[in-house]
């Protein structure tokens, strides 16, 4: 008993116990840990639903973090009686547990619209509200987690004596103020700005098809501060959210989905238009890709050697009215070459030919 009285009273020997209850302690939990993962990793395998395994996948590190930050703070204030050194670990502690604890809550946030965004149905042809919902839950979801993020090193700063009125003034709405009107004129507050503009009036959504500097792809990422752009050849034009506020730009499905689109084809004037208007009839009747609304062809313009043709063919996306269009013009060359081959666009040359009489 007076051996374990001295070690107690040791702070030296008190150090060491300390560190042998902590690591000990540390073996037990993440035993448990590790049994309670399980099982219920197992219980989830049985649902249908994937948000379960999504929180799981999320949380389970961070939650082990935090007990162990817990536990290290119940051991330093029990085994550390040196001033200094418990005040260094308690401070290192503290900061550790409230990032923990934010990075928690912004996974828990993730996890909130993880879910919402799952009940929307992206893949469905009249996406157009879906897309609408889904564009706002990214952006606001990026402003809750900057959010929470501010918060989150302002009460870190809190904790060190000298910057104590810096995390205050963080986290109070004069501190806040003060930043944004000391810093509305930088470029990037107003990119983060114009996010959230995006965000309320829409001009684009993801997934919309829009031509964008000369290229035609379609919106793949919008953030606070930049849209990217997934070209139809699989690059990536990456494009601050200000541009889509301040400069012209064609967004094929900003209203529904469904589309028009043309095919232009080149004729002598001797080529029946009405022979071509019942074959296309008769391609599209049957197409998979034709929605039934809109086909048609009209003479445009007419040239000196030529007449303009104008195939017009509408389809429930960009996508498949691409497609269309490229199959539709195929064959609708391939029938004015089977059946009207002197029709095609031709230069003539005309001219007098001259002979003398050898007499």
């Amino acid at each position: 008993m007076d051996f374990i009285r001295e070690i107690l009273n040791n702070d030296e020997y008190k150090i060491w116990v300390g560190i042998f209850f902590f690591l000990v302690s540390l073996l037990v939990i993440y035993i448990i840990y590790k049994s309670v993962l399980k099982i219920l990793k197992k219980t989830t395998s049985k649902t249908n639903t994937l948000i379960d395994n999504f929180v799981i996948d999320l949380l389970k590190l961070l939650f082990l973090w935090l007990v162990i930050w817990i536990l290290l703070k119940v051991f330093s204030n029990t085994y550390l009686k040196n001033p200094a050194l418990l005040d260094i670990v308690s401070n290192v502690n503290n900061i550790l547990l409230i990032m923990t604890t934010g990075w928690i809550v912004i996974k828990m946030v993730r996890v909130v619209f993880y879910h919402f965004q799952h009940k929307l149905d992206i893949a469905s042809d009249d996406n157009l509200i879906a897309r609408q919902n889904l564009t706002r839950m990214k952006i606001f979801e990026g402003i809750i987690v900057g959010l929470i993020t501010v918060v989150i090193v302002s009460i870190c700063l809190m904790t060190f004596d000298k910057v104590h009125s810096v995390g205050i003034s963080l986290l109070t709405s004069a501190g806040i103020a003060e930043i944004i009107v000391g810093l509305a004129a930088q470029k990037s507050i107003g990119a983060v700005l114009a996010g959230i503009q995006i965000a309320i009036t829409q001009p684009i959504r993801l997934d919309d098809v829009v031509v964008v500097e000369g290229e035609w792809g379609r919106i793949e990422e919008i953030t606070l501060t930049y849209v990217v752009v997934k070209i139809w050849d699989e690059r990536r034009l990456v494009l601050p959210v200000t541009y889509f506020l301040e400069k012209p730009f064609q967004n094929w499905t900003r209203s529904t989905s469904t589309l028009l689109g043309t095919v232009y084809l080149y004729v002598d004037y001797k080529f029946p238009v009405a022979a071509l208007r019942n074959k296309l009839h008769e391609l599209l009747v049957t197409h998979p890709k034709w929605d039934g609304r809109v086909a048609n062809i009209q003479v445009t313009d007419t040239k000196q050697n030529y007449k303009e043709l104008w195939v017009l063919l509408s389809s429930i996306n960009s996508s498949i009215n691409w497609d269309l269009r490229t199959d539709i013009r195929e064959k609708l060359i391939d029938f004015i070459q089977e059946n009207y081959p002197d029709c095609f666009v031709k230069s003539r040359i005309t001219g007098s030919i001259s002979s003398s009489d050898p007499d």
